[in-house]
């Protein structure tokens, strides 16, 4: 061996070669151009479902349209930014939100004294029962409206000895998946639902089915990695510096205060009036972001801060997730030369015609696998729904499949690849504000979709043997 040899670096593994989110990004961004001069423009024409604009099938025709220049990749990405700014401005205002949370020390509180109830001995017990609670506000609530909610999890994480990833999976694994394949998911089964003029969430026997394995499947995952790191803290797939939040106290120290009842509370009735105001009154993005700018504040005021620590906090939380929530405005300007080339119906139509010529059994498994292609290039579950499901549904009619398990195919396509996607601006958003790196999130997330989309594969096909109807 020569000294050349000894001396080399060791060639790191391909997962350590991953490049920054904001590279692969842009890299992106140059391949949807090169598309844009490969394939030609295109369009269907639409009408109005519900006061949402749906296309009508077999309108699909070529457009005179010249592609864009190449200055149009960098063009878009202020477009972009100006595209997703409801997005980013909730992530900035949710990291300030929580690191005035964490300034209170109530929140760390709140965790360790959770953590010293339920067991700190026993992980897998918390991991497993919160779980399912965060899937259960994701099958009710939304995705991207359980963001405040993010933090609480990562802390919880750390409290019960492992990284950020056991929190982030807890909370973003759970809301992502209990919104994938809730039975009352109104972006997609709704909107489905009313393309297809079938009763509003019917089928959730089936969905329920699926919701709960499918988490279950989650809280295995998450547990496994959490028992590795509990015998071998290098086991875990961040760099050291990125767990800089941990308990300060031995766990049987922690206990809640007046003044902490008093912070938690304010979180909880500012939770409540934001969902109100989601159910009540449709609020979305701006109106929450809103509302957690008043939660900062009250909580700083029932904390004793004075206003300029509250100030203060709230832009160190806000310069923390600087990074991600720049990288949800890249993700957009993905978006925006998609439809400056007008290739995104011309993709929809090629990948939805061959489907026709398949067996139903296989047409099925691949709709999921051409939703999860299609959701690159429009990660919105209800804009998806419109783009696509006025072809599928006629399409799942002329095949002999019902509408009933074409929905179900859609609703596993467009939701489980949304929590890996580099376009969905809800997971980049609640990834920032986790402080995780998309690449390593990517890693621990990757298997646990495969393993959830094979289960998605098994009630499919199920669904196709018994010709599940609109019950």
């Amino acid at each position: 061996m020569t000294a050349h040899d000894a001396t080399a670096t060791p060639r790191k593994p391909w997962y350590q070669r991953i490049p920054h989110p904001a590279i692969l990004i842009f890299c992106l961004l140059c391949a949807v151009w090169v598309l844009t001069l490969i394939i030609p423009a295109g369009t269907y024409e639409r009408h109005e479902i519900n006061g949402r604009s749906a296309v009508i099938p077999g309108t699909f025709h070529l457009i005179d349209q010249s592609a864009p220049s190449i200055l149009a990749i960098f063009h878009s990405i202020p477009l972009g930014m100006i595209g997703a700014a409801s997005i980013i401005v909730i992530v900035f205002i949710g990291g300030g939100l929580f690191r005035v949370m964490e300034a209170t020390g109530a929140l760390e509180n709140l965790v360790g004294t959770l953590v010293k109830k339920l067991g700190h001995e026993r992980p897998s017990i918390l991991i497993w029962l919160m779980t399912f609670v965060f899937g259960i506000l994701g099958v009710a609530v939304g995705y991207e409206n359980n963001i405040a909610l993010i933090p609480l999890a990562v802390l919880l994480g750390l409290a019960m000895g492992g990284d950020r990833l056991v929190g982030t999976a807890i909370a973003l694994g759970g809301v992502g998946i209990g919104f994938a394949t809730s039975p009352i998911n109104v972006y997609t089964v709704g909107v489905s639902g009313q393309i297809a003029q079938l009763p509003m969430f019917s089928g959730a026997g089936l969905r329920s089915v699926l919701c709960i394995c499918a988490l279950a499947l989650l809280a295995h995952h998450t547990s496994r990695y959490m028992a590795r790191l509990r015998e071998d803290a290098s086991a875990s797939l961040l760099e050291h510096d990125a767990q800089d939040v941990s308990l300060d106290k031995p766990i049987n120290d922690y206990q809640l205060s007046a003044a902490d009842l008093r912070v938690i509370g304010t979180f909880i009735v500012g939770l409540g009036i934001m969902l109100y105001g989601v159910f009540a009154h449709g609020w979305y993005i701006n109106e929450i972001s809103g509302v957690f700018i008043a939660m900062t504040i009250a909580i700083g005021a029932m904390a004793k801060l004075s206003p300029t620590d509250i100030n203060r906090y709230f832009f160190e939380g806000a310069a923390s997730v600087c990074t991600g929530a720049l990288l949800v405005g890249l993700a957009r300007a993905l978006q925006v030369l998609l439809e400056q080339g007008s290739i995104g119906d011309t993709i929809v139509h090629g990948l939805a015609e061959p489907l026709a010529g398949l067996p139903v059994l296989a047409s099925t498994l691949a709709m999921t696998l051409v939703h999860s292609v299609i959701n690159v290039f429009i990660p919105s579950g209800s804009g998806q729904a419109m783009a696509t499901m006025p072809i599928m549904i006629p399409l799942s009619d002329l095949i002999g499949m019902t509408r009933q398990t074409a929905i179900l195919a859609f609703q596993v396509g467009d939701g489980l690849t949304n929590m890996i996607v580099p376009t969905s601006g809800g997971t980049l958003a609640m990834l920032a504000i986790a402080r995780v790196p998309y690449d390593r999130w990517v890693r621990f997330f990757f298997p646990l979709l495969i393993k959830v989309l094979l289960l998605s594969w098994v009630i499919l096909a199920f669904a196709v043997m018994i010709d599940w109807g609109p019950a």
